[in-house]
């Protein structure tokens, strides 16, 4: 009798398991991914694959006791590429360059996506859907499919380990379906004596934070009249073209998760006319409207450029000003 209770109950929570699983909404998933990836002291070793290239990278997080977080991302092949955040402090060594460092709560690095994203922010303009489980890097994972409401934007395909809640393996799709960009992590590990480890970059010697310009100009003569719901625009800037001496006014739009760049100067022989390209999630599309060349250039799909480059608008004669 004995054993037969045991058996029953057994069978029982094997079967009511999945029940309590699904009941767990793709939302409340995605909220417990960005906690665990917040907070947790963990490495991550992946790689992430492209149409043309594969690139192994190392990446390692841990919050101190003192609630600042330290990250430090590493480029395992080619030249010494190191990212290394301290708190609000982000310092980039690239080769060739003069390492710097600026106040950032956000590196700008190949991460895996949704590591710092507002989920809250996202949820109004995409759709999260449960897909299944599936097994990656050696772990049971829930996948999860980050879907654009107005189908205008790519989509994500995450798979978040079942036990840590970080995520293992992102995918960007476009609305064909076709995967543009994988991050697939090959080990990881969890563990608070990376804390310890990694306390060590408090005491490494780094570039004082620069000091950036704001937008340098407040108002021009051109607007975007669309764009996707929930892209918002960031400062407007000018500047001089170092080899054609052309001034270009660019102002950025991001949603939290994807951005692009909208660009006008004035046209002369070396403008792209009508030119659309897209090398995978990037897309650049150019065409010159009156005296001036607009180009768009971002992680959007091609029709999406096309019909924001078309949407803006001159509300006075002339090129941009000095």
């Amino acid at each position: 009798m004995k054993k037969f209770l045991i058996s029953a109950l057994t069978l029982f929570s094997l079967s009511i398991n999945p029940a309590f699983a699904e009941e767990e909404s793709a939302e409340a998933l995605l909220h417990q991914m960005n906690d665990a990836s917040q907070h947790l002291n963990y490495e991550l070793s992946y790689i992430l694959i492209k149409k043309n290239s594969i690139e192994p990278l190392l990446y390692r997080h841990a919050r101190e006791a003192n609630d600042q977080q330290l990250a430090h991302l590493v480029y395992l092949s080619g030249p010494v590429r190191e990212v290394i955040r301290r708190g609000n402090e982000v310092s980039y060594v690239e080769p060739g360059v003069e390492p710097f460092t600026i106040e950032s709560g956000n590196m700008v690095a190949p991460t895996i996506p949704m590591l710092n994203s507002d989920v809250n922010e996202l949820s109004q303009y995409y759709d999260f859907v449960k897909v299944g489980r599936a097994r990656e890097a050696g772990a049971a994972c829930q996948v999860l499919r980050i879907v654009p409401k107005d189908g205008l934007r790519y989509s994500y395909v995450l798979w978040v380990d079942e036990h840590s809640n970080l995520p293992l393996r992102a995918d960007l799709v476009d609305r064909d379906g076709e995967v543009l960009e994988q991050y697939r992590t090959i080990s990881y590990s969890i563990s608070d004596k990376l804390a310890e480890l990694m306390s060590g970059l408090n005491k490494v010697q780094l570039p004082e934070v620069l000091s950036l310009p704001k937008g340098n100009i407040t108002d021009t003569f051109w607007s975007v009249g669309w764009t996707p719901e929930g892209f918002k625009p960031l400062e407007l800037n000018r500047y001089r073209m170092a080899i054609t001496e052309r001034l270009v006014e660019s102002q950025m739009f991001s949603d939290g998760l994807f951005s692009f760049s909208v660009y006008v100067s004035a046209s002369d022989n070396y403008s792209l006319k009508g030119q659309l390209v897209r090398q995978g999630r990037r897309t650049l599309h150019s065409f010159v409207k009156g005296d001036s060349e607009i180009s768009v250039v971002g992680d959007i799909p091609p029709d999406t450029a096309k019909r924001i480059a078309q949407s803006v608008v001159f509300h006075t004669d002339g090129a941009p000003k000095p």
